[in-house]
């Protein structure tokens, strides 16, 4: 079993910063896909970010230059970095590994609030 622990969130202002982390305990390397998501309350779960197949990066419009997802195979490690927060980001983000059919894996999900 694939265990995936984040870490990062807490309580911020609007146009602060943020950056999450989800530790995996397999390797990332050869991934088909290393993606956070995030639900808001009375939401559907989203996409954020995520590394397809090691290289290739996507971003939801509404977060595109403002987040930058990235990966730490040595650390086995995905991070979210989340600079000029706006309340609209706030939400439980999840993080979430697929090795291919039958390897899907979520972490807790940790939460982000952005308020003044």
């Amino acid at each position: 079993q694939v265990q995936l622990v984040e870490s990062g969130g807490g309580l911020v202002q609007p146009g602060g910063s943020l950056r999450l982390s989800c530790a995996v305990s397999r390797t990332i390397f050869a991934t088909n896909g290393l993606n956070w998501y995030r639900q808001a309350p009375g939401k559907e779960r989203e996409l954020v970010a995520g590394i397809i197949r090691g290289r290739i990066t996507n971003y939801a419009d509404s977060v595109k230059g403002r987040f930058t997802i990235s990966s730490d195979n040595a650390k086995n490690t995905v991070y979210l970095q989340m600079n000029s927060l706006k309340p609209e980001d706030t939400a439980i983000y999840y993080c979430n590994v697929n090795y291919g059919p039958g390897g899907d894996y979520w972490g807790q999900g940790t939460q982000v609030t952005v308020s003044s």
